[in-house]
């Protein structure tokens, strides 16, 4: 699924190289995606690691490498590509907003994809229901009728993510726009769904109704209203230095008239 997610990804940023009249290559767009297939694998799993397997990390630090025994988190793997952007943006002298606003209509894809291996896996599962459409996953040892959680993820992180993100993406936007919705929709869709999802049996509800991942996508929420409203102010302060730009020129032309 990772492989499907990676191959849709290079495919969309292709395309959209080829469209930015010279402002993207697509050696660019292969070194991009390189780094954040890095940034989505170590930050996902240190990730896990750290927000949900604290305490055994802290009992067995090894155990951050037992890749084997599986375990990605997507806050984590988020961080690992906002690093990844960071670097890039860095080495290519580009903005780091405008390089985040080239990769967000692409993460939707990966993420529906990791969905569908969860549900195919069996795994990650929803909570007790009777709902018709519940299954019984036979990874479940008790064998109870269950949300399949895996699939709510999937059209709305995946497809309908996918949908919103391309059209906000389809047109000129404010910097920083696009990264800021992205934030914002995943944070929402993610937190809706965690009131289907069964908890991490080690870590259960905080408080009897927040769970571990709705607590780690309130940052996301704020962040991405911080992202909007910055990304905003920097359109602001280049409005007004072209327009004083373009009053200074016409100023001369008279001057010299």
């Amino acid at each position: 699924m990772y492989l499907v997610g990676f191959i849709g990804a290079m495919f969309i940023a292709n395309k959209a190289a080829d469209k930015s009249q010279g402002l993207w290559t697509r050696e660019q767009v292969s070194d991009l995606l390189f780094y954040g297939f890095l940034g989505v694998v170590l930050g996902g799993r240190i990730g896990y690691v750290l927000f949900y397997q604290w305490e055994y990390f802290l009992s067995d630090p090894l155990y951050l490498f037992q890749i084997w025994q599986g375990g990605m988190s997507f806050h984590g793997g988020l961080l690992g590509v906002t690093a990844a952007v960071y670097i890039f943006a860095r080495k290519t002298q580009k903005s780091f907003l405008s390089v985040g606003d080239f990769v967000v209509p692409l993460v939707p894809i990966g993420l529906g994809m990791g969905r569908l291996g969860n549900f195919i896996n069996a795994e990650l599962w929803g909570r007790q229901t009777d709902v018709p459409w519940a299954m019984v996953f036979p990874t479940d040892s008790l064998q109870l009728p269950r949300h399949p959680s895996q699939l709510y993820e999937f059209f709305l992180e995946g497809v309908v993510l996918f949908i919103i993100m391309y059209f906000v993406t389809r047109k000129p936007r404010n910097l920083g726009l696009a990264s800021g919705i992205f934030l914002i929709g995943y944070g929402v869709f993610r937190s809706i769904v965690e009131f289907y999802r069964e908890p991490d049996a080690h870590l259960g509800l905080y408080f009897s109704f927040i769970s571990k991942g709705q607590i780690l996508s309130i940052p996301m929420i704020l962040g991405g209203m911080l992202i909007i409203y910055l990304g905003y102010l920097i359109q602001e302060k280049s409005a007004i230095a072209n327009t004083k730009t373009a009053n200074g020129k016409t100023m001369d032309k008279k001057g010299k008239v």
